[in-house]
């Protein structure tokens, strides 16, 4: 993630978010904007297509979702209407299995499964503020996969917390606790290499 956007105000909302350039991609958390970085590597590119292939072809004739960056997800606090929530984040993959949570705009009200590919320029924010945030709205469970060490980090809710990470390799088949039957196959993943 990049720096705050510059500005003399310090909080912005989904309403400022939308009147901003189209040529740029930015995230809000509890107010605060973030330029996205320059597009990603290749190997983030081809794991990013690979694993949306993997789960969206798992999820056929599911009520499950799956939608990959750019998608809005508005994270409101409370029943504010959707120009005051002032956290959007787009998260690399997003699974979302609630129907009335999608609208025109994305996605309002936390996914149950989001994937985040580890980047130099996203590995802090995707570690500390967004799993952080993530935990906070109940996101059911988060992976972050490291690419180039070839890491995964799994954290699951249990109660409002998210257990301590479970630390695998990405290699073989890993499933996804939250979603009965669908599972990664990290060799296809990272085949292209």
């Amino acid at each position: 993630m990049g720096q705050p956007a510059p500005s003399l105000r310090d909080h912005f909302t989904y309403g400022d978010y939308c009147s901003w350039d189209d040529g740029e991609r930015w995230e809000l958390i509890d107010g605060e904007a973030f330029c996205m970085s320059p597009a990603p590597n290749r190997a983030h590119q081809g794991a990013l297509g690979e694993l949306f292939f993997q789960v969206r072809r798992q999820l056929e004739g599911h009520p499950c979702r799956v939608y990959v960056a750019p998608f809005d997800i508005r994270l409101p606090k409370g029943n504010e209407a959707d120009e005051m929530i002032d956290t959007v984040v787009q998260p690399d993959i997003s699974v979302i299995c609630e129907g009335k949570k999608l609208d025109d705009r994305g996605c309002r009200g936390a996914p149950d499964w989001i994937i985040e590919i580890l980047s130099p320029s996203t590995a802090r924010m995707d570690q500390i503020r967004k799993r952080a945030l993530y935990e906070r709205e109940g996101v059911r469970e988060y992976w972050l996969v490291h690419p180039l060490d070839r890491v995964l980090y799994i954290y699951r809710l249990e109660g409002e917390r998210y257990s301590p990470p479970e630390i695998l390799p990405t290699e073989g088949i890993t499933p996804v606790a939250c979603m009965a039957g669908v599972e990664i196959d990290w060799d296809s993943v990272f085949q292209s290499e």
